[in-house]
């Protein structure tokens, strides 16, 4: 099959075109033909080799982590699927490969696709999906009547995490640049910072959680709209010892996560605030309730643009400028 492939680890380094073998089909996956991938910056991080130390992966691997597809073929134990289902899904860590025609994916990673979204849309959801339910649905135990911060708004995560946060019942701050004002709006956020020439952390206060992607920075200053017992959760880091035991990591690298976010953690605390790291896991139970939010008009995608298969280095140069309005997405099928 046809592949974008990663052979070394290099900063802005471009992915190979090629033949890989068709993906092996296990007991309890499903092979899903490829129509649409999303595209994120995780994809451009773990080329660049960001995560070489904790997420070490087997070269040469196929990036990719959204994808909507059709189900051609299953494997002997999975009972919630068939061959002709349009489906979508952001396969589990160490099973990444959607810049490619086909994937086998574990069952329970694979959810029914949303029947009013295309391929290109559905392919778009899963991870920033995922991301802002697991961030303001598990984590933060969003409540309606709460306050919210969602940085970077016009982003992937955050155009979904907004709508997801008013459909819960908060009231939802973000931060953006001029240009995007207008879209957070649309999308359902109370209360815009123009980050060119506001600041944030002078203006709002007694906030019950903030969800932070972007620099540290940022995160530092968060911690001044929050109100005591309130959460910082961020999914750019710096990692949290929760993070390094749920991984599995040996003792040396645990010691580093440890310290990574020891600053962070130890101002947290000296002002009753909770701080934890957030890194994303599959879940199609999850993606099927999504599916279900975005079927009843409550949570719709956002995207920028659609790029042809061919030109996936392309698009992973375009999301990396910081100027792309939602997500990005290639169409393979």
């Amino acid at each position: 099959m046809k592949a974008f492939i990663l052979d070394r680890y290099k900063k802005k380094g471009a992915l190979r075109v090629g033949e890989m073998p068709d993906p092996v089909v296990a007991q309890d996956d499903v092979l899903i033909e490829i129509h649409a991938a999303g595209l994120n910056l995780l994809d451009s991080k773990i080329r660049d080799g960001d995560f070489k130390l904790i997420l070490p992966y087997h070269l040469p691997l196929i990036l990719g982590h959204d994808l909507a597809g059709t189900v051609v073929r299953i494997g002997s134990n999975v009972r919630r699927f068939k061959p002709g289902d349009e489906v979508y899904a952001r396969p589990r860590d160490g099973r990444m490969g959607a810049f490619a025609e086909f994937i086998a994916v574990n069952e329970a990673d694979v959810a029914l696709k949303p029947k009013n979204l295309t391929m290109e849309e559905a392919a778009a959801i899963p991870l920033v999906g995922l991301t802002a339910w697991q961030t303001l649905v598990e984590r933060a135990q969003l409540k309606r009547g709460q306050k919210v911060l969602i940085h970077a708004g016009s982003g992937g995560v955050g155009t979904f995490a907004i709508q997801l946060a008013k459909y819960l019942g908060a009231t939802v701050a973000t931060t953006t640049s001029t240009a995007n004002i207008d879209l957070v709006k649309n999308l359902g956020a109370d209360v815009v910072i123009d980050y060119k020439t506001q600041d944030f952390s002078k203006i709002l206060s007694d906030y019950d959680v903030v969800l932070n992607s972007l620099d540290g920075a940022t995160l530092q200053k968060s911690l001044a709209v929050l109100k005591p017992g309130g959460k910082l959760i961020s999914i750019s880091g710096p990692p949290d010892p929760t993070f390094a035991r749920e991984q599995g990591l040996n003792w040396v690298v645990r010691q580093v996560v440890g310290l990574l976010s020891f600053g962070i953690r130890k101002k947290a605390r000296a002002q009753r605030i909770g701080y934890s790291f957030l890194f994303m896991r599959a879940n199609g139970e999850q993606l099927s309730e999504i599916a279900g939010l975005i079927e009843a008009g409550a949570v719709r995608p956002v995207l920028d643009r659609i790029f042809p298969f061919e030109a996936v280095n392309e698009a992973l140069a375009f999301i990396e400028a910081g100027r792309s309005k939602g997500k990005v997405v290639v169409k393979i099928k």
